[in-house]
């Protein structure tokens, strides 16, 4: 699953571009991808189509490091979050069958789960429920590999206490998805498996697309890796039980861009609905992410599970779908998907090289750049500790990790896309990640 991808803001530009793409640059996307997979950045599958026909369809990397498996485009991955639009499509189903509406209350299903009578369903699938997020729980890391049924994961949401009365503003929660899954089985009264073939997969005619299971090298599926000190490292695998409607869905990039072309043809929802879930606030619909690049609305979504990481988007203006996923990183995906938008659109695009920096920073400067910062821009503090040769970093909340060096005061964080700047002269550094940037002051 996923939270929101801080990552999409990278896709952001402010000059709009004035002509489609017409020509694709096959030869420098593959020098992108072969680049990523030869420096240990990423290890995935790239698919763009236009005017609903593939034009590039290309998997670099390895879908299994043991015994080696090479990624082919028939490769399929754990799509995460990317599964809420399958959701969403679903739920806007059972309303047009007069089944449901955007304002039933969530207690028609569920009265156990907090707030209920005042939830909606449209609330649900824009993330302004209240509900906490289950997966951002300490607690959901000791039972995520476990098979849990619906009932127990009711009992874990009922829980909680709400993080905000309904509708008072937007937070990302997979728990509203994983409800909304649960809805779709009560009123379709089958499983969500079935329900998505006969719902999304048959109507799309996407073979590859499906309920993911335990992982099965046999049925092509990739697994999962993590940077390592001695290079790519199995990561863990979670049990499907759990993310449901929120982030189970198992797919290939091109059957993804095959979903996103028959959502935007009418094919799965009317157009009534197709506007509502395109009827962004707060950069996310019902269902849908605002993806634009450079002034093109673009459409779509994005995805984490495990070592999975996956983005998708839907550009109507041009007919262009691009779907990115990857089974390792270790480096930014919204780099990467930037890089292959760039292409697309014929903008100017460098490859960016890996090659290790030499620098060293004095052990002096680490001592200087030690210490806690906070920032009136953004809700975060931000650790910095020295270990041995090594600066690293932590942000409330979250798990440390290793900054590389750069220049003198200058660091970075490929998988995320962090770049960290120190003052020389104050004790203040500049945070950069996804075209942003926010200024920190030691405490």
């Amino acid at each position: 699953m996923t939270a929101r991808l801080p990552f999409l803001a990278a896709l952001l530009g402010a000059t709009t571009l004035t002509a489609p793409a017409q020509q694709l640059n096959t030869a420098k996307l593959d020098s992108l991808l072969s680049s990523l997979a030869t420096n240990n950045k990423m290890m995935g599958s790239l698919a763009i189509s236009r005017n609903g026909q593939v034009v590039y369809n290309h998997a670099f990397g390895l879908a299994q490091l043991t015994p080696p498996v090479p990624a082919t485009t028939a490769t399929r991955y754990r799509m995460g979050s990317i599964t809420k639009m399958f959701t969403a499509v679903m739920i806007f189903q059972l309303i047009e069958e007069k089944k449901l509406t955007l304002g039933t209350s969530l207690a028609t299903f569920f009265p156990q789960l907090p707030n209920a009578k005042t939830i909606t369903i449209d609330q649900l699938l824009s993330h302004r429920s209240g509900l906490h997020n289950l997966t951002a729980d300490a607690a959901y890391l000791a039972y995520l590999t476990q098979p849990k049924v619906q009932a127990e994961l009711l009992t874990i949401m009922s829980n909680y206490s709400p993080d905000f009365e309904p509708g008072a503003k937007f937070d990302y929660s997979n728990s509203n998805y994983i409800v909304l899954g649960y809805i779709v089985e009560k009123l379709g009264k089958q499983p969500y498996a079935q329900a998505l073939q006969k719902r999304v997969v048959a109507k799309a005619g996407l073979q590859n697309t499906y309920y993911g299971g335990k992982i099965a090298s046999q049925k092509q599926e990739a697994f999962s890796y993590k940077p390592g000190p001695g290079g790519w490292q199995l990561d863990v695998e979670s049990n499907m039980s759990t993310p449901g409607g929120a982030g189970a869905i198992v797919s290939t990039p091109a059957n993804i861009n095959r979903f996103l072309e028959a959502l935007f043809a009418g094919k799965l929802v009317s157009a009534t609905s197709l506007s509502v879930m395109k009827t962004i606030r707060d950069g996310f619909g019902r269902g849908l992410m605002l993806m634009p690049f450079h002034g093109k609305p673009g459409y779509g979504h994005g995805g984490i599970i495990d070592g999975f990481q996956s983005l998708a988007a839907y550009f109507p203006d041009d007919k262009l779908t691009v779907t990115l996923s990857t089974n390792a990183h270790n480096y930014a995906i919204g780099d990467a998907m930037g890089g292959v938008l760039s292409i697309s659109f014929n903008q100017p695009y460098k490859i960016p090289g890996f090659a290790a920096a030499a620098f060293v920073p004095a052990a002096a400067d680490l001592d200087r750049y030690a210490g806690t910062y906070a920032s009136p821009s953004i809700p975060l503090k931000i650790t910095f500790t020295k270990d041995g040769n090594t600066l690293m970093s932590q942000a409330t909340g979250q798990s440390a990790f290793a900054l590389e060096p750069v220049s003198p005061g200058v660091f970075k964080f490929d998988p995320a896309g962090i770049r960290a700047e120190f003052d020389a002269a104050k004790p203040v550094f500049t945070l950069q990640q996804g075209g942003r940037t926010f200024v920190f002051t030691k405490e």
